[in-house]
């Protein structure tokens, strides 16, 4: 029998990012493009594979170009797609970003209809969530459309009655909710059902009112009994873990003066998180590994091209801590 050791599920839209080469224009004076494959969970995906660790990928793409080019990607990145449906009915979904020198650089989205929208309950009937060792979602997931939010509650209800260790990334996207009380309620209730919270301090904000982190940390903790680990994103200042037995920490970010792009931070910081404490480390160090990552992933223009393999990380961890 197979070993669930090390194996994560995840499940969520692939798509392909065109990526402007235009410094400092907006998307509708840019001219020039770079497409990458991309999705919150995607990113998560390629960068547990480069560590390692089994990832298999629950989605629909549509069966057009950009489809085959996501399948091409994760066929190469060695990602298990045989849960990933090309669908002729549905197109791929696929988005626009901008080049900035700083700060975040905006984004277009084209996903209405989009295959993965159309994922549902009975797309999860035909896998075993006891088969592996952890799950990982994310709010976009749940945004989508009703079939992907009643999926995505379906996964963390089943891996809470496997025993399996379940990451939920609210991962706010404004754009695909319509009702920002709808999104706030929705969002709340699946990190209730989540044994690992990962809101970033802007998130917490919107989600439970306050930006501090203590207390966002404690918001979650105490309304829910299946939580047992909230950490809150902090961006370069790094972030804060909290958990239900009471221990808590702040853990330094990585300093970086390279700020290329800084999409794909937070899926950075979700495989750090994810890699580290699935294989066993405390969850101190596997914060520090997730600095890491996000700090890495900040300096390449793709959205997960920036992800380290084990060597890289390790040599980027020793280096720069010994710098602290």
């Amino acid at each position: 029998m197979e070993s669930k050791k090390n194996k994560v599920l995840t499940v969520g839209e692939p798509m392909i990012v065109f990526s402007s080469r235009d410094l400092d224009q907006s998307l509708i004076d840019s001219e020039h493009f770079t497409t990458f494959p991309s999705g919150a969970e995607l990113n998560v995906a390629v960068g547990l594979e480069k560590l390692g660790i089994k990832t298999t990928y629950l989605s629909n793409v549509g069966k057009d170009l950009l489809g085959k080019k996501i399948v091409k990607f994760m066929r190469k990145q060695e990602i298990d797609i045989r849960y990933l449906r090309q669908d002729d009915e549905w197109p791929t979904g696929f988005y626009f970003k901008e080049l900035v020198s700083k700060g975040d650089p905006q984004v277009s989205y084209c996903r209405k209809n989009s295959a993965a929208s159309h994922l549902c309950c009975a797309d999860l009937a035909k896998i075993n969530v006891s088969d592996f060792k952890a799950v990982h979602v994310t709010g976009i997931l749940a945004a989508l459309s009703t079939s992907t939010l009643h999926l995505t509650e379906k996964i963390l209800t089943e891996a809470e009655k496997q025993g399996v260790i379940s990451f939920f990334d609210p991962n706010i996207r404004m754009s695909l909710w319509h009702d920002k009380e709808k999104m706030i309620r929705v969002l709340n209730d699946l990190s209730f059902q989540s044994k690992v919270v990962l809101p970033g301090s802007n998130e917490g904000k919107i989600l439970t009112g306050t930006s501090d982190p203590k207390e966002i940390a404690s918001f979650y903790l105490s309304k829910s009994d299946i939580t047992k680990l909230v950490v809150v994103k902090l961006g370069a200042k790094g972030a804060y873990y909290q958990t239900s037995s009471g221990s808590s920490g702040y853990v330094k970010g990585y300093h970086t003066d390279k700020i290329v792009d800084t999409v794909g931070a937070g899926d950075g910081f979700a495989v750090g998180l994810i890699s580290g404490l699935i294989s066993g480390l405390e969850i101190k160090r596997s914060v520090k590994r997730a600095c890491a990552i996000g700090s890495l992933a900040i300096q390449s223009h793709g959205d997960n091209d920036g992800y380290p393999n084990v060597s890289q990380l390790e040599q980027f961890m020793r280096k720069n801590n010994k710098c602290e």
